[in-house]
């Protein structure tokens, strides 16, 4: 009688490891990599400041929100998480300015150069004209939000027993300094040479600083309240 064993049969392979990430990171971070392609393509535009001459880019509404999200993901999962979200902020900022190069290399229909000749000229005019824009961008979005979670962190303490206004301030603080610096940056690099830019930089200073005084903490709280309740609910 054989009494051979049978062949054991292969070991089943080990299961792939799984990442969890925080549902509040998950949105949050999605929200981030929208913001940063957004204030490249509004940046372009710059609005008054009535009753003033003076000006700002456009570009400052999503940015501020980019200060938000890092301050958050900088106070909820730590500095070196929020870091890493502003670094790998760098993909959806060099794809999209990829894509726009593509897409102006791109014919136009024939429909659209028949019947909607201004539109498409409007269309280059604009995003040909942008590529200072997206050249400044990146100096200014690492420099400025790299400190902006610098400050928060550092203003931070020990982080034990922190009430909200504690919170704020330190997002006041930070964010008013950083988009102090961002701006000197992003408007020297963009627009320096093509026109006076001392309303332009005045009024952009003037407007995040009081923007980041006077909005951002309460939208920090309001972010931080949020991310909380995300993971919770996913808990």
């Amino acid at each position: 009688m054989d009494q051979t064993a049978p062949d054991a049969s292969p070991a089943a392979p080990p299961p792939a490891a799984v990442i969890s990430v925080p549902l509040g990171m998950f949105v949050f971070t999605l929200l981030y990599g929208g913001m940063t392609v957004l204030a490249g393509v509004l940046a372009f535009k710059q609005v008054q400041l009535w009753p003033t001459s003076l000006s700002v880019e456009s570009g400052i509404f999503p940015f501020l929100l980019l200060v938000v999200i890092s301050s958050t993901l900088s106070q909820l999962y730590g500095r070196d998480a929020a870091k890493r979200i502003v670094w790998w902020g760098f993909f959806p900022l060099g794809l999209s300015a990829l894509l726009m190069q593509l897409v102006l290399g791109l014919p136009a229909s024939g429909e659209m150069i028949a019947f909607r000749p201004d539109d498409l000229a409007a269309f280059e005019r604009v995003h040909q004209s942008t590529w200072r824009v997206w050249m400044a961008g990146p100096a200014s979005y690492i420099t400025s939000l790299l400190l902006n979670i610098w400050i928060f962190d550092r203003l931070r303490g020990s982080g034990e027993g922190e009430s909200t206004i504690g919170l704020m301030i330190r997002g006041a603080i930070a964010s008013a300094l950083s988009q102090a610096v961002d701006s000197v940056i992003f408007i020297t690099l963009a627009f320096y040479g093509e026109f006076d830019i001392t309303d332009l930089m005045i009024g952009q200073v003037l407007a995040k600083v009081v923007l980041s005084l006077v909005l951002v903490p309460f939208l920090i709280t309001f972010g931080v309240r949020a991310a909380r309740r995300l993971d919770a609910r996913a808990g």
